[in-house]
């Protein structure tokens, strides 16, 4: 695995002064007179999050040349958004723990949380309608849209081990994919690009998502929880069908595969034993396979783009998303 750390300082060094200019307006554009509200924005805000989506939404803009400002407003209010998610993700998910810290449902309930981030929701509404700029209303309010669609689709296929790898996918394009793409077409928008290039941009950011998405997963069950922060097991936990038990379904011996059943099916399970079922059905190389697959797409997405370290930055990102251990 990559060390995480230096690869992200690399891959930032192109926008350094973009992604100063970026906290400032995450924390300035989000106040609100309810105390509550404000102590919980403030806390998830603060809570480690490395803010990819503003990242490539920055990146992106600078690749294609633009040099002016509007691409920090916009980052704050996709940063809004995916904070949001991850507000009623938690909820959603009864869980504890985000990035080694108590989830804000955790501390304060999930009636605050939930309503906390409906205001970030609201509040990245706003500054959508203040761009007066149609095509970014339509992005932000799509993404939105379809967000909410993969939480649905998503809470459809819990206990559900026949989801194949088809019905994954569009759970994570909808889930994860779809707020990188948006990330991705509103820098194509700012920056004056073309339909065209708008969505090669986009198919870029989806592969981002995508692999993103896979490696997390992956990770759930084989990651380093002194890097992750997180648990091992929970999506096992949570009844949740992803690649790598997808992977060990087809390959594993048919008693492996009754225990994996009755794992998603009825939440009877050993986590080691079914860690090291995965592992034994070689599931964890295949997801990396379909990772690094996506990086090959994402990179070729993005060939039309002129050398830059801004587009330098774009496919080390995608690398680093792939061979990431955290």
């Amino acid at each position: 695995m990559a060390n995480t750390k230096e690869a992200m300082l690399k891959i930032i060094e192109p926008v350094s002064a973009d992604l100063v200019l970026l906290d400032e307006a995450v924390k300035n554009d989000l106040k609100s007179d309810i105390e509550l509200i404000q102590r919980i924005c403030d806390y998830i805000l603060s809570s480690g999050g490395k803010r990819i989506r503003p990242l490539v939404l920055i990146l992106i803009a600078r690749a294609l040349g633009y040099k002016g400002k509007e691409h920090i407003f916009l980052g704050a209010m996709v940063e809004y958004i995916h904070t949001a998610s991850l507000l009623h993700d938690d909820v959603v998910d009864e869980s504890d723990v985000r990035r080694g810290k108590p989830t804000a449902s955790f501390k304060w309930g999930n009636s605050a949380a939930v309503l906390t981030g409906d205001f970030m929701y609201s509040r990245s509404f706003e500054m959508m309608v203040r761009t007066g700029n149609l095509r970014i209303c339509e992005i932000v309010a799509g993404s939105v849209n379809r967000i909410s669609e993969g939480e649905v689709i998503q809470l459809l296929n819990i206990h559900d081990t026949t989801l194949d790898e088809k019905r994954y996918f569009e759970v994570i394009e909808r889930k994860t994919g779809i707020l990188f793409e948006s990330a991705a077409r509103l820098a194509a928008v700012v920056a004056g690009a073309t339909r065209e290039q708008e969505n090669r941009l986009a198919d870029y950011a989806l592969s981002l998502g995508r692999a993103f998405q896979i490696i997390d997963d992956v990770l759930d069950y084989a990651g380093d929880v002194s890097k992750t922060g997180k648990a091992l097991g929970n999506d096992l936990k949570e009844s949740k069908m992803t690649m790598p038990l997808i992977y060990a379904l087809q390959n594993c011996s048919p008693e492996d595969a009754q225990i994996i059943r009755n794992a998603i099916g009825y939440g009877e399970y050993d986590l080691d034993q079914i860690i090291g079922i995965i592992k034994n059905s070689g599931a964890i190389e295949r997801c990396f396979e379909a990772a690094r697959h996506e990086l090959q797409k994402g990179t070729e997405a993005i060939s039309f783009l002129p050398p830059s370290n801004y587009k330098n930055s774009l496919i080390e990102l995608l690398t680093l998303t792939v061979e990431r251990d955290k």
